[in-house]
């Protein structure tokens, strides 16, 4: 089932539509749908490379947008239906453990869930659910979903469509790199600046 849907999302890019599918995929996955817009954005900036960046831009919209939604989900409907998303996915249990990620890290556990390959959706939900500090959760998830979309949109912008094969064998691993590399940064700004 899962493939089928990966290839009915692919098929958006071969579409005249294909730029209001990536938005409405975008903001779907960051609140309840399985397949992330990865898929999508590759495939139309691999198509049209000189608009990577517009791509990446309305694929961060969209999705922020669509966090926004999944933190309304957990801070309005947690019990009849942010539950029955997070089971969907099988983190039902993880759910005390995300709530302990946000009180120790605040906006670094939305940062990094936005930007690696763990469930973004569950993290706009329980952001919610939690009632996270909603203007932390918008910074951090524009910050982490730009990243996470002009990385991929700036990678294809400069390589080409020779690139795609890499990043759709590498994103998990590139995504890892990339946050470590954050947090880094953070990390020696802190304690030199």
């Amino acid at each position: 089932m899962l493939r089928r849907l990966y290839d009915w999302v692919l098929h958006w890019a071969a579409t005249p539509y294909g730029t209001w599918a990536l938005f409405l995929l975008a903001f779907s996955e960051s609140s309840f749908f399985p397949i992330p817009p990865d898929v999508l954005l590759i495939a139309l900036a691999v198509a049209i490379p000189k608009k990577s960046f517009k791509y990446a831009l309305l694929c961060s919209v969209g999705s922020v947008v669509g966090g926004c939604f999944g933190y309304f989900i957990g801070w309005q409907f947690m019990a009849s239906v942010g539950e029955k998303i997070i089971a969907f996915y099988g983190l039902d249990a993880k759910v005390e453990h995300i709530a302990r990620l946000y009180m120790t890290y605040d906006a670094w556990a939305i940062g990094i869930a936005g930007f690696t390959p763990i469930p973004y959706k569950v993290f706009t939900i329980s952001a919610g659910a939690f009632k996270i500090n909603f203007s932390v959760f918008i910074f951090a998830s524009l910050v982490s979903r730009s990243a996470r979309f002009f990385l991929v949109g700036g990678l294809i912008y400069i390589f080409g469509p020779r690139i795609k094969a890499f990043i759709d064998r590498y994103f998990d691993l590139l995504a890892i790199a990339f946050t470590v590399l954050l947090i880094a940064g953070f990390v020696v700004f802190k304690y030199f600046f």
